[in-house]
Formats: structure tokens, sequence, C-alpha cells
């Protein structure tokens, strides 16, 4: 509560001249206290009820889009509608320590896991329309090697089809596989790049590392360039659990 200016009143001053003393001096501690709660009030964000789930994901929106639909650079990725046991897992792998960026790491460090659980039940039912696709990149046989290991896979190498896990329309699987629908080719480069060299990882068994593994960088490139061409599908949902149809064990998926 702020206090009131003390003023230091003549002693010679009449009892009319003290009263007039307090009156000035009560009229400049209102104005200061109204001049301070409407600068308060001019700061708090416009939202229906201040302690809601929006207030609260202003500092992942501030990235990633107020609904989670990503940048058109690509670097921060869409993350509306991906599952929420995905997010989940992201999250905590960031306030964990095992997936290094620091801006996130530093964003969640302390957030309980019913605090994460939120934050992607939020995101997951964010439904926001997709960006433009990115311009073309690559050349024709970049990008039929990369429709080629997408929906079909490369026996020869091991690899199988990404269709078999994210989805046949690649908008991901419930509950921990995210979609691959309106994400920027960097970003998809960066992301299989550090599996292949063990920077990024998931709960074991890890299907991801084996597969990236298998991927040579013409691989990763042809992949990117082929998915960042990809439009979106009318439903962006994710498909349900299908263990039976999935070619390797995920620990993702338990």
């Amino acid at each position: 509560m702020q206090r009131l200016a003390r003023f230091n009143i003549p002693s010679f001053a009449g009892r009319s001249q003290r009263h007039a003393f307090f009156r000035a001096a009560c009229l400049v501690a209102l104005q200061a206290a109204a001049a301070q709660a409407f600068a308060q009030n001019e700061a708090v964000p416009a939202f229906k009820q201040v302690d809601s789930i929006e207030a609260r994901v202003q500092g992942c929106v501030t990235c990633h889009g107020q609904s989670g639909q990503g940048t058109s650079n690509g670097y921060f990725p869409r993350i509306a509608g991906k599952p929420a046991g995905y997010l989940y897992n992201q999250l905590v792998a960031f306030r964990d320590g095992e997936r290094r960026y620091s801006p996130m790491n530093y964003l969640v460090a302390y957030l309980p896991d019913a605090y994460l659980r939120e934050i992607a039940e939020h995101f997951s039912k964010q439904r926001p329309p997709f960006a433009a696709l990115a311009a073309p990149s690559a050349d024709a046989a970049v990008t039929r090697r990369g429709q080629q290991l997408v929906t079909a896979g490369d026996a020869s190498k091991g690899i199988p089809a990404c269709v078999a896990c994210h989805g046949m329309g690649l908008t991901g699987m419930e509950p921990g596989i995210p979609g691959l629908v309106g994400l920027r080719p960097n970003y998809i480069v960066a992301q299989l790049t550090r599996w292949r060299v063990g920077e990024r990882h998931a709960a074991a068994p890890d299907c991801m590392k084996r597969v990236a593994t298998r991927l040579t960088d013409s691989d990763v490139t042809a992949v990117a360039a082929w998915l960042s061409q990809q439009e979106p599908p009318k439903n962006p949902s994710p498909e349900s659990s299908n263990l039976v149809r999935m070619p390797l064990a995920c620990g993702s998926q338990r």
C-alpha cells in the first residue's frame, strides 16, 4: 500500500493553512495511486481471464505463434494439433535436459508435470490454418527420392516408410508420434541430423534413432524437400494408435 508523502508544515501556519496542506497531500497521493493503477492495468494483456491457460502460454506463443501455428522461417515449428503425449514428452525432455535448446530449457526448467500436461493438451486442440508451402528448393530427382522414402521406405537399407508411423496423412499418431505436415525443410533437416548424431533421443526403444542413422545426407535433404511440398489434409488430427501397423517398436507409443 502506498504511503502518504510526509509534508513539513511550517509551525507558524494557522489551522486553515494546515488543513490546506493536508488536502494537497491527499490529492497528490490519490493522483499517484490512480496513475500507478492505470499503468498496471495497461500492462496486463487483454485476456478474458488472466488466470487461464491462454494467459500462461504467452511464453510459448511468442515463438510458436498465437495458436501454435509456427513461423514462416521454420525455426519455430508448428506445434498445433500434434498429439498431447508427444508435446508433453518434448516439454519434459527440455525441462530435464534430455533435449537441448537453451530458450526452451530456460522456459520450462521449473514447471511441474501437471503444468506441462496442461500446456500440451492446450496446443494439441488448436487447429489454426497451415502456412503457405515453402518454395521448391530441390530438383525432381531429389523430390522423387524423398517421396519414395516417405511413402514406401527403402527395404535395402532397412528404412521403413515414414507414413507407417507418422500416419498416411502425415498428421501423426496418438499418443506420441508427431505430424510432419506444415514443417519447413530446414527444421526437418536439423531434427533428423540431431537424431543421426545422437543429440536428440526418445524413450527406449528409440525407433527414430534406428531410422535416422540409416539415412544419408542426401536422403535427409530429399525427405525434407518432399515433405515441405505436401498440402495439408482437410483433417489435420492425428490418427488413432495402431501398433499392429508400425514396423518398429517405439518407446514413445507406450
